[in-house]
């Protein structure tokens, strides 16, 4: 197995091809265990993670916790709710106390952009974004990116139409990252309202973006399409 140039999972931005064919070329090895009749491996036996979640989560949550005893970890759930938090410790405090326990990896899911980062320039452990803000969300992305290439193969020439509310999908920002470093073509298509702010940005990087449902679907080879994310919207974004 191929060892990742990188320490921790922050976003897909900066991260360079090979750790990301690294990362879904070994997502594939493990895949094939959930179809064992016991879907169990050793692989991080012996390896504490903590589930630091500040924000609701059903799939997100439940997709790590289950990663992480399938691979035979310590998993630890964090609940904000009920910590120390409530009581006036700061996010590096709660850090700090969880760090003392001999943890290894923080999975870490955060309404505010940059918490990730954040842990990691104050943290030994492994640092894994669940979900910061309206920035990046790395291992969806990563899912996607998987999934396509289970059903289509190479990303690479593949046209991928990323349609709906964009400006607030730290999904589709980890998503246009990962998949015009893999060689793929990115189309995004929504409202004005709901495209990036920084859209200008994303078409030096070659991402296409089109106000037309039907531009956005013709040739495409796969459609992501996104729901409107009310509860990071400040204002209304449709007439």
């Amino acid at each position: 197995m191929s060892v990742l140039n990188i320490k921790h999972l922050l976003g897909l931005r900066g991260v360079g091809a090979s750790d990301i064919r690294t990362i879904l070329d070994t997502s594939r090895q493990f895949r094939e265990i959930l179809d064992r009749p016991v879907k169990k491996v050793p692989s991080l036996r012996g390896v504490t993670v903590v589930n630091l979640f500040f924000e609701n989560s059903t799939r997100t949550r439940i997709s790590f916790e289950l990663a992480e005893k399938r691979l035979s970890a310590d998993s630890v759930n964090f609940t904000s709710s009920s910590s120390s938090l409530t009581k006036g410790e700061s996010l590096l405090d709660t850090l700090k106390n969880i760090e003392a326990m001999k943890i290894d990896l923080v999975v870490v899911r955060h309404k505010g952009t940059g918490v990730p980062g954040f842990l990691a320039r104050h943290s030994d452990a492994i640092i894994v974004n669940a979900g910061d803000g309206a920035n990046e969300h790395p291992t969806q992305a990563l899912l996607d990116m998987f999934t396509i290439e289970q059903r289509l193969g190479d990303l690479a020439g593949k046209t991928v139409s990323i349609v709906g509310d964009v400006r607030h999908s730290r999904v589709a920002r980890s998503n246009i990252w990962g998949l015009t470093t893999m060689g793929a073509k990115v189309r995004l298509c929504g409202p004005s309202t709901l495209m990036p702010r920084n859209r200008e940005f994303f078409e030096e990087v070659g991402v296409e973006v089109v106000s037309d449902v039907q531009k956005a679907l013709d040739g495409a080879d796969a459609v992501i399409a996104l729901r409107l994310q009310k509860e990071r919207q400040e204002d209304s974004y449709l007439a």
